[in-house]
């Protein structure tokens, strides 16, 4: 899909194309309508490049409880806790 902005919208927020794409994921995923892993993808950065981002901006990374049952469930098949 190909979204169009006009560059006098760009211009005026004075953005880039991909500041807009990064600005879009951090928004997307700050309001909890896009993982981390979709995220990341829609800024083009690799995970730890959008962590560090999210880090610096004062984002908290999304971990709930039931993302902690989910992991302890995977540490113990894999023999670890």
């Amino acid at each position: 899909m190909v979204m169009e902005v006009p560059q006098d919208v760009l211009d005026s927020a004075r953005l880039s194309v991909d500041e807009l794409q990064v600005e879009m994921a951090v928004h997307l995923y700050a309001q909890r309508r896009l993982s981390i892993g979709k995220a990341r993808e829609l800024a083009e950065m690799t995970l730890w490049e959008f962590r560090q981002l999210l880090g610096a901006r004062g984002i908290a990374a999304h971990y709930d409880e039931s993302d902690m049952e989910d992991d302890i469930t995977v540490l113990r098949e894999m023999g670890r806790l």
